[in-house]
């Protein structure tokens, strides 16, 4: 990544930070990512003003990098990104509140998402941070939010797994899937893990009970009826997803890369919702919450040791482009983190 001034970049000063532009749409990261100085947030009298030490890249980061699957555009901007910024998740100190926020104060440890996340500061709503986990580092807090909130819902809350029940999982070594993994068995259901061959031993670790090498097994082949399944790789038609289900089980999709740009996976996640009604199935896909509450879930979970992040590798903030590359060459156990401190 260029660690530049140019274009936007305001004198470096006290009122300054650094912080990743994106000023146009791009697949390749090193080509549209930059670090440039910009001055520090404002915040309103409901916001949060944080001071950032780590943040995380994911899926989705490439996603409002790229403006792709084009459907989301009229939210990102058509032509050109709205937010010149596709950070998300953070952990850092509060360093200043809005006059009507209550719950925070300069000095605490926080961890949620944030708009412009792959900055030193980040203003963020009360309601989408919570205190950090205790037990967790700057790096290893900031890989959770997106990633944990929506393996939470995607398990508990759609899949609804109970004790007992045979769970499979897809892209169960991802950021999403590695929490995934975690959270079935925490919930006592049988958990059949999808992985490649480098990462079956990391799943395994996470409490999945029988891991499948996708590169080796089709995963849907023979008689396997799940209960539910967490199809989060999102590169099998939902037909096989159907045939694999029991009569009344729940499929929850929680991404997709199949259908090209215009559409990415949704078009699976709009049939699913459409047919769901028409069948004993529970077909169905969901958008993930962000907000504090479910946050304080998943730190209970982690502070009782049934949650943990996997962390692949940390990156300085101004090699998140490397980042955003490390992650796009499908290499990636876990999470990758952007750290802007030295714990």
């Amino acid at each position: 990544m260029r660690n530049t001034s140019e274009s936007i970049a305001t004198t470096d000063g006290p009122g300054t930070m650094a912080a990743v532009v994106q000023e146009r749409y791009g697949t390749e990261p090193e080509a549209v990512l930059r670090v440039a100085r910009l001055a520090r947030p404002g915040i309103g009298p409901g916001d949060v003003l944080v001071r950032v030490r780590a943040s995380s890249v994911d899926r989705g980061t490439w996603h409002m990098m790229a403006g792709l699957p084009y459907a989301v555009r009229p939210v990102s901007g058509l032509r050109r990104p709205k937010l010149p910024n596709p950070g998300r998740n953070i952990a850092g100190v509060v360093e200043a509140v809005g006059a009507e926020v209550t719950g925070f104060a300069p000095g605490d440890e926080v961890y949620g998402t944030a708009a412009a996340a792959f900055a030193e500061f980040a203003a963020a709503r009360p309601d989408r941070i919570a205190p950090k986990p205790a037990g967790l580092t700057f790096a290893e807090a900031a890989t959770v939010p997106v990633s944990a909130l929506t393996a939470l819902q995607a398990v508990r809350d759609n899949g609804k797994v109970q004790e007992g029940q045979h769970v499979l999982i897809t892209g169960a070594a991802g950021g999403v899937g590695s929490f995934a993994v975690q959270l079935a068995h925490a919930l006592g259901a049988r958990v059949t893990a999808v992985a490649s061959t480098p990462k079956l031993d990391a799943v395994r670790a996470l409490g999945a009970d029988q891991v499948i090498d996708y590169t080796r097994e089709d995963f849907l082949a023979g008689p396997r009826p799940y209960d539910v399944i967490i199809d989060i790789a999102g590169n099998r038609g939902l037909r096989d997803l159907r045939r694999a289900l029991t009569p009344r089980g729940r499929l929850v999709i929680t991404g997709g890369e199949t259908s090209g740009r215009w559409l990415g996976g949704t078009d699976r996640q709009l049939r699913a919702q459409l047919l769901s009604p028409f069948t004993g199935q529970h077909l169905g896909t969901f958008i993930a919450s962000e907000r504090a509450d479910g946050l304080r879930d998943v730190t209970a979970l982690v502070d009782a040791g049934r949650l943990r992040p996997v962390v692949d590798s940390v990156h300085p903030l101004a090699d998140t482009a490397s980042a955003v590359r490390h992650l796009l060459d499908g290499r990636v156990t876990g999470k990758v983190a952007i750290s802007l401190s030295a714990d």
